[in-house]
């Protein structure tokens, strides 16, 4: 593959903007690198006319049904030179579908661990259920692209094939020191410090009890919307809820706070701790999947089986390291990597396929 030649990208996802998670972050920043780039990025989602219906416990997530025909219209049309599939969803599902008939290459992404995420929600699924499913899902393709090392081993060790590193960036001009304190004063002010903060979605997988439940001085706060926060509020009437945030707010959050907590073990990466560190604030985790492999030698924060002490050992990085390590990430060399990971046909190939079924269109 030429690196330098713009490609035609098809990307479909199952999350997209309104919505508002890691996984819809990487993919929108991703594409609008790979535009500045030159690439043309067709992006299909649930948003885009499809009928739809809400994702059982997560009601936040449209899922898309009857799309097929319009999809195939869509790739019919566009002509991708190249297809990622992102998620594993009614769209996801979709196109793989059509790939697998029309026997085109494409790749797809590994972003949350589906299994552990869906026995969280539902108990009565096994988590070796999830992974039958997704195995078969992504080892249809030519290629999956995972975050991190550990995700790696981890998939691997569960028969998934072709794998390659797709690491994440973060954006240093949002999440920047300068946020701390802005105006003079904290977003906590009021608050008696030190403060441990999660920020994320509020939802049963994020595993967010395990930090409220642990023994800290000062204050915990959690920010951010989800299934779970009225729950939480009335569960633990002495943390502080401050509920979604997002832009220079969502920064000041990072900022002025003393810890950013992050106790999943479902999250393949957790862009929240890049964007912590990027703030100067250090991250406190468990020994889990993203954390382990972004965390240890960073003098950015510590992970830890037992999370009160990971949190004690995090209040005690200098913020100027937490910086320091984030500045080695950048949402540019994300992008580059995620088409490097492309598995295009060749150039004469795809022209003649599309030409071939435009033929077959007219006779139908």
């Amino acid at each position: 593959m030429d690196d330098s030649a713009p490609l035609r990208i098809m990307l479909v996802t199952d999350a997209w903007e309104p919505q508002v998670n890691g996984v819809v972050r990487t993919l929108s920043r991703t594409v609008s690198e790979c535009r500045a780039m030159g690439h043309d990025v067709e992006v299909i989602h649930p948003g885009m006319g499809f009928r739809t219906f809400p994702l059982p416990t997560y009601p936040e997530i449209k899922m898309a049904i009857g799309a097929r025909d319009e999809l195939e219209k869509r790739f019919k049309e566009f002509e991708p030179e190249a297809i990622h599939i992102a998620t594993e969803g009614t769209l996801g599902q979709a196109a793989r579908a059509i790939c697998l008939k029309w026997k085109l290459p494409f790749s797809t992404s590994y972003h949350t661990k589906f299994p552990e995420y869906v026995h969280a929600r539902m108990p009565l699924i096994p988590v070796a259920a999830g992974y039958w499913f997704m195995r078969r899902f992504h080892n249809a393709g030519n290629r999956l692209m995972v975050a991190t090392p550990s995700m790696r081993d981890l998939l691997e060790e569960r028969g998934f094939n072709n794998i390659t590193p797709w690491a994440r960036g973060v954006d240093t001009e949002i999440f920047h020191p300068d946020k701390r304190h802005m105006g003079g004063e904290s977003v906590y002010a009021d608050l008696e410090g030190p403060i441990f903060v999660y920020i994320g979605r509020v939802a049963v997988e994020k595993n967010i009890e395990a930090f409220l439940d642990t023994e800290l001085p000062g204050t915990k706060v959690v920010v951010g919307p989800g299934p779970q926060l009225e729950e939480l509020k009335a569960k633990y009437p002495d943390v502080v809820f401050k509920g979604n945030k997002s832009g220079d707010e969502l920064a000041r959050h990072f900022a002025d706070a003393d810890v950013m907590v992050f106790p999943s073990f479902t999250d393949t990466f957790g862009l929240v701790i890049l964007e912590s560190m990027a703030t100067g604030t250090p991250v406190a985790a468990y020994v889990a999947n993203g954390p382990k492999d972004i965390i240890p030698g960073s003098k950015a924060g510590s992970v830890n089986d037992d999370l009160r002490v990971a949190c004690m050992e995090a209040l005690e990085m200098k913020r100027e390291d937490c910086r320091a390590y984030a500045e080695g990430y950048s949402w540019r060399s994300c992008a580059e990597e995620f088409v490097r990971n492309l598995k295009p046909q060749p150039r004469p190939e795809r022209r003649r396929f599309w030409r071939r079924l435009r033929r077959l269109g007219r006779r139908g």
